[in-house]
């Protein structure tokens, strides 16, 4: 495989591990699986995309109203949907995962209507830039994507560590009645959760659909490739969405390589198979002392 093909790798890598990362902060602080963060990105890069392209914006200014949008978007549905619901049911999931399926079409069809239906491109975040290694040229929005992804991880890292609220994210998740017990602020750790997931994911959104694009179809995709990435990664550490990430953009980039396109959903499936039948916890498991 060409030394191109590897850059390929890392970029798409760092877009899955994004969203997988998104996916973790919820999962952490909520112990809930938000699959409309996909369509959340999308719209994040969506936005962006069209005020740039028809109202002339400047790319900063749209970039940071997308992601501002996506992390609206995620408090809305932690507000007005699955807090009540959860209330209602007490604490039943299925009802709360079908409310949230149900947002990640409602959100593709209102950004479809929005902004049309075709693909828009985005716009490079660093475009007179790029990196000659002499067997390999990474371009600037490359640079960006890999920069942006370790900043984002190393930040929710160290927030994990450092802030209050992210040491007690993962009590909250993991038994949100005994954190209730002992007088944490559950309601408002989980909404600070889904709004970092959501500001994380309009991240991703921005900086991949500057590279290959956007249409209100992607949400979908990128919300199974964002959970698959996590699937395979596992919750033990916050860099493990990212590991995932990058074994399923290795997946995905070497099957068509060598078996061609037809065979890639086939071989993403079976990926996925072997790691819900042989490691359903992922390649990093949370240790627990006893």
């Amino acid at each position: 495989m060409s030394a191109q093909l590897w850059v390929s790798v890392v970029q798409i890598g760092c877009f899955f591990g994004l969203v997988a990362l998104g996916y973790y902060l919820v999962l952490e602080g909520a112990d809930f699986f938000n699959f409309a963060l996909g369509p959340f990105a999308m719209f994040s890069g969506l936005t962006a995309s069209w005020l740039m392209a028809e109202q002339g914006w400047p790319l900063g200014l749209a970039a940071v109203l997308g992601i501002a949008i996506a992390a609206v978007l995620a408090v809305v549905t932690e507000v007005a949907l699955v807090r009540p619901i959860d209330a209602r049911t007490g604490g039943g999931e299925l009802p709360s995962l079908i409310a949230v399926v149900a947002v990640l079409f409602a959100v593709e069809q209102l950004a479809g209507t929005l902004f049309g239906r075709q693909l828009m491109p985005g716009r490079s975040w660093l475009p007179h830039t790029s990196l000659d290694l002499g067997f390999v040229t990474v371009d600037g929005q490359t640079l960006a994507l890999v920069f942006c992804t370790v900043v984002a991880f190393t930040g929710v890292w160290l927030w994990m560590r450092k802030s209050r609220y992210g040491r007690i994210l993962r009590a909250v998740g993991s038994n949100r009645e005994a954190a209730k017990t002992l007088g944490m602020p559950v309601g408002r750790v989980r909404l600070v959760a889904f709004a970092l997931a959501g500001g994380v994911v309009g991240l991703a959104g921005q900086l991949f659909a500057a590279k290959a694009g956007v249409s209100f179809q992607s949400g979908f995709g990128w919300a199974l490739s964002g959970f698959l990435a996590l699937v395979i990664g596992g919750t033990g550490s916050v860099w493990a969405p990212l590991a995932g990430g990058m074994l399923l953009a290795l997946a995905q980039t070497l099957v068509p390589y060598y078996l061609g396109s037809a065979s890639l959903d086939y071989a993403v499936l079976a990926v996925a198979i072997l790691f819900f039948a042989l490691r359903p916890s992922g390649l990093f498991v949370r240790k627990v002392r006893v």
